[in-house]
């Protein structure tokens, strides 16, 4: 998500005990839709395949392992730490009855994702959601952060990529799905590191889409909007707590004054940018690749 510097309430400050840095994921909020985990009337073809979640503990990583496991897929949870794994294993297991395995690591480290191919060598569908957001004035983001944002955002997904590309050649099929932002478009002026690593992993979608050409391997991105992940969602509830009102008055002041173009005037529920992540990963989205897929609540003010 992305946010507009001139309300410095949102761009700069954060109420005390609260860190910037958490994973990236999405939300929820008034008159949400309740998001169905299986479709009887649609079989997405999806039972038996091997899917991994970069990222996957909370948040849109969690909504999409739990989607693609109720459809039927065999998941691999990941996170950094082995209780948050386990809990989002648990979780899938009980609330879907589908199939799911955790592997804990930190994948901004090629020697964790190295160890992931190691214990998974094969996977049919892989999700890059793996990332990080942090606001900071241009003037104050120090090299360190350009290369630890790209690192975490860009290059974990490019390994991963690499780690399983081989396999899904041989094999003919496969799925890669890097879950950008649509601040890869509207470069967010409060966090300009974030909103490039954004805009990179539509790049390498599309570069490594062409460089796949003529298989039955696809390549996409996905652009959620503004939504309420756990990081997200803890801070506009401290912030409520602050300003002493409720999250549904601190996100309708958010989309009145940063998110004025959102047509759905509300943060999304990371079930709802699941939805459309588990299409793509499907067979019966064969003919999507190449493409930078959006479900942003019609922020970006363009219909193509």
């Amino acid at each position: 998500m992305s946010m507009d510097s001139p309300w410095n309430t949102w761009s700069i400050a954060r109420p005390a005990g609260l860190e910037w840095g958490s994973r990236s994921g999405a939300g929820e909020g008034q008159d949400r839709p309740t998001v169905e985990r299986k479709d009887e009337a649609m079989d997405l073809r999806l039972k038996g395949k091997r899917a991994l979640v970069s990222g996957s503990t909370a948040g849109i990583g969690l909504a999409i392992a739990s989607a693609l496991a109720g459809e039927g897929a065999r998941v691999i949870v990941n996170g950094r730490a082995q209780p948050s794994v386990d809990a989002a294993v648990e979780q899938i297991r009980s609330t879907t009855g589908g199939e799911a395995q955790g592997f804990a690591g930190d994948l901004t480290l090629a020697s964790a994702a190295e160890d992931l191919a190691r214990a998974h060598p094969e996977v049919d569908i892989l999700v890059n959601n793996l990332g990080i957001f942090e606001p900071k004035p241009f003037e104050e983001i120090p090299d360190a952060d350009w290369v630890r944002f790209f690192e975490a955002n860009v290059l974990s997904g490019v390994r991963l990529a690499r780690l399983y590309l081989p396999a899904m050649r041989r094999a003919n099929w496969g799925r890669i799905i890097f879950i950008s932002s649509e601040s890869a478009v509207q470069i967010p002026a409060e966090m300009i590191h974030y909103g490039m690593t954004k805009t990179a992993q539509v790049a390498v979608s599309r570069g490594l889409a062409e460089a796949v050409a003529g298989t039955g391997i696809t390549v996409n991105s996905v652009l959620p909007g503004p939504t309420r992940s756990r990081g997200v969602g803890e801070f506009v509830e401290a912030l409520g707590r602050s300003k002493g009102i409720s999250f549904e008055a601190v996100e309708k002041e958010f989309f009145a004054k940063m998110r004025p173009t959102s047509l759905i005037k509300r943060f999304e529920a990371p079930e709802e940018v699941a939805s459309l992540v588990t299409y793509l990963a499907s067979p019966l989205a064969s003919a999507t690749t190449g493409a930078a897929v959006r479900v942003d609540g019609g922020v970006i003010r363009s219909a193509f």
